[in-house]
Parts: C-alpha cells; sequence; structure tokens
C-alpha cells in the first residue's frame, strides 16, 4: 500500500498599487434603433474628445461590454394590472481607462468627463500594473508553504518526505484590486474635483495548490 501525504499550500503576496481603473458606463436610449445608435456613437465621440483634451489617445480607452436591447416600461393599466410596453431601445457601453497611479490625473479626468453632456456611471478601481510577478510569487509562496507543512507533519509522524507525487492548482484570474473605495457620484462636485493626495490601501491576495508527496519510513 503507498503511503502518501497530501497537503494545500497557502500563498499570500502583498502589493502597493500603481494602476488607475476607470471604468465608465455609457447608456443611450431613444425610441428607434437607429437614433439609439446615433445617440451612443455621440456620448463616446464625446468622452474620446474629453480625454483627448487631458492626453489621452483614443486608443486607451477600452471597451469592455456593448449591448443593444429593447426596452420596456412598466404601467397599470384601467384595472390596476401591471403590464409592460415597448419604451425604444436602450444601448449601454462599458468603457475603460487605465494609467499610471496619479492623484492629479484622476482630477483631471473626471473633471473632462464632467464637462461633457454624458453624464456616465463612474467606477474608480486601483490595481497594479505587473499581474505577472504577483501571481508568480504567489506560487513559490504556496509551494514554500505546503512543503514547509509537510516537512512538520512528516517529522513528527517519525518519517520522511519520498518524491513529489501529484500537484493540484487551479489557474484562475485573482482580483487584484485595492479595497480602497473611491466615490464620487455627485456630478456638480466632479465639475471643480480636486481629489486630495491619497494612498489606496495595498492590496492582498491569496492563492492555493495542494501537494502530494510519497512517505518513506
Amino acid at each position: 500500500m503507498n503511503r502518501i501525504i497530501t497537503v494545500k499550500g497557502i500563498g499570500t503576496v502583498k502589493a502597493r498599487p500603481d494602476l488607475v481603473l476607470i471604468t465608465l458606463n455609457i447608456e443611450s436610449q431613444m425610441y428607434e434603433y437607429d437614433q439609439t445608435m446615433e445617440l451612443a456613437a455621440k456620448s463616446v465621440n464625446q468622452v474620446i474628445s474629453a480625454i483627448e483634451s487631458i492626453g489621452f489617445d483614443k486608443e486607451d480607452l477600452k471597451t469592455n461590454d456593448f449591448n443593444v436591447r429593447p426596452h420596456y416600461e412598466q404601467y397599470t393599466d384601467e384595472n390596476n394590472n401591471y403590464k409592460n410596453r415597448f419604451n425604444g431601445y436602450l444601448c449601454e457601453q462599458n468603457l475603460t481607462l487605465a494609467f499610471d497611479l496619479d492623484t492629479k490625473m484622476i482630477s483631471n479626468v473626471l473633471n473632462a468627463l464632467a464637462k461633457t453632456k454624458v453624464n456616465p456611471g463612474l467606477d474608480i478601481k486601483f490595481s497594479i500594473k505587473d499581474e505577472t510577478t504577483i501571481s508568480e510569487e504567489l506560487i513559490i509562496q504556496a509551494t514554500k508553504n505546503a512543503k514547509r507543512k509537510a516537512e512538520i507533519l512528516a517529522q513528527a509522524s517519525g518519517v520522511s518526505l519520498g518524491d513529489l507525487i501529484t500537484i493540484d492548482y487551479n489557474w484562475k484570474d485573482l482580483p487584484l484590486f485595492s479595497p480602497t473605495n473611491y466615490n464620487l457620484s455627485d456630478r456638480r462636485l466632479l465639475r471643480e474635483a480636486q481629489v486630495p493626495e491619497i494612498e489606496p490601501e495595498e492590496i492582498s491576495v491569496n492563492d492555493r495548490a495542494t501537494f502530494t508527496w510519497q512517505i518513506k519510513s
């Protein structure tokens, strides 16, 4: 009977944010499809002009999601029954602008957007540029953690570790975002927004992998 030991290793890495991600949600709604698409195009062009005015290129604005669908509104008929009726088309666009962490540039972007007629929904996150290094460091830490645990268990049991048999690791995207919540929802404030110097909280992320070793007497 093969004797084995299976241990789960956990890696934890902390890093200072060095990247700003501003995601814009733009909604355009008109009764006719062609009118909706025209409004959506105009809205995006206004946003592009706004960011170009402060030094960005059109290509810096990335599209995450684009969706057009019929829109319905709910109403009550003469018998007080709730019903839906067609109310045109709704186009939703999600765009992201990423740049090096710079408090003044955040102010510039918000001010430029506030001067447009688009009024997009805003979501501001802080992340890191070098995701690969973080991911690799997590795997290294998880491996060291698992081996150390296995060695302690083997030593306490009066045995020694043999060959490594299996490694079970689930490759996945990691949530590399700072928990710092940044919210400026009032459009009137954005026009004159001067973002104070802030230091986003460190990004703390963990990952795990499972290792199996043979046990030698």
